[in-house]
């Protein structure tokens, strides 16, 4: 392979197991393996709050090398109940990393989270650093109210000011000063219908603002009414509390993180997670390269920034 060639994703493949983890408070989790048993073991997490694991994402790794647990996280995916908010909280969701690691039935694994996965990957390794062999950070979030405020309320607007019209369109205009807030009213209405449309345009607004260049099919995947409806209300259910963490608590943190290899890819342009972030987290943990992709907004797919992670992966694969 010469210097200049960009890796892609591994060929499809299929799951040897999966299944639905009872993990209390009423909730069920979905997860499956890829790979091959017996290899390196391997956990994903989604982005969000309120993704969903998809087939790309396992091939992100070699399944020769590999194996990997993915699940989709509370309320989301094919776990239930759909778009549920009660008992969801990030620790709720590591809490559930660690029941997962003990199904499987191993001692550490790489742990692989891009955008809210990176600040849920982040959380986990701070609270279990001892069960994380390697972490491979994507779409750095660190979650603080700066970058919540820079999506959510000016900053990006300024970038895509037809996009935030449509963005702010359905909230009155004397409650547009607190935009996670206003949300917040229409995503938990007692009108469905109110609820769908708020989480359609909730949605859209990442998928349209996601990528450097336009790509269409973000638009539409994100404006499906049922994906949106989990994606935008647990999403906004997080954001409005911080996702229970203070202000820069992850960066602060990260001095836990000593002593465990990783890598840290960002895209240049990404605009729901600004570089600078990524920029301190990695002046803070000297034990994971920093792989910044000039050309790249915030998408596993772009590229420059598909190259770095599965180089990434296929480095850690000893």
């Amino acid at each position: 392979m010469s210097a200049g060639t960009l890796r892609t994703m591994y060929p499809e493949i299929e799951p040897y197991e999966s299944g639905m983890l009872d993990v209390g408070d009423g909730h069920r989790v979905y997860y499956e393996r890829v790979g091959t048993p017996g290899e390196k073991p391997a956990v994903f997490l989604h982005g969000g709050p309120g993704g969903a694991t998809n087939a790309d994402y396992r091939r992100l790794f070699n399944p020769d090398r590999y194996d990997v647990l993915l699940f989709d996280q509370r309320g989301c995916g094919r776990s239930t109940p759909y778009a549920s908010l009660e008992a969801n909280t990030t620790w709720h969701l590591v809490a559930d990393i660690e029941r997962l690691r003990k199904l499987v039935g191993i001692e550490k694994w790489l742990v692989l989270g891009g955008s809210w996965g990176s600040t849920l990957a982040m959380a986990y390794a701070q609270t279990h650093p001892e069960r994380v062999s390697e972490l491979v950070l994507r779409g750095v979030y660190t979650l603080t109210r700066a970058e919540l405020d820079w999506y959510y309320q000016f900053g990006v607007s300024e970038i895509f000011p037809e996009k935030w019209e449509r963005f702010i369109a359905p909230v009155p205009e004397e409650e547009r000063g607190d935009m996670i807030g206003a949300y917040r009213k229409l995503l938990t209405s007692d009108d469905p219908a109110v609820q769908v449309e708020a989480a359609k345009a909730w949605t859209r607004w990442e998928g349209e603002t996601i990528t450097l260049l336009p790509e269409p099919s973000f638009s539409s995947k994100y404006g499906d009414a049922h994906y949106a409806l989990a994606f935008a209300r647990l999403e906004n259910h997080y954001f409005i509390h911080d996702c229970w963490m203070e202000d820069g608590q992850l960066l602060r943190n990260a001095h836990r993180l000593q002593g465990i290899p990783g890598a840290i890819v960002h895209g240049r342009y990404d605009m729901p997670c600004p570089v600078k972030n990524a920029y301190l987290l990695h002046k803070a943990w000297p034990d994971a390269s920093f792989s910044l992709v000039e050309g790249a907004g915030h998408a596993t797919t772009e590229p420059g920034i598909l190259d770095q992670l599965i180089r990434a992966t296929d480095r850690f694969a000893i």
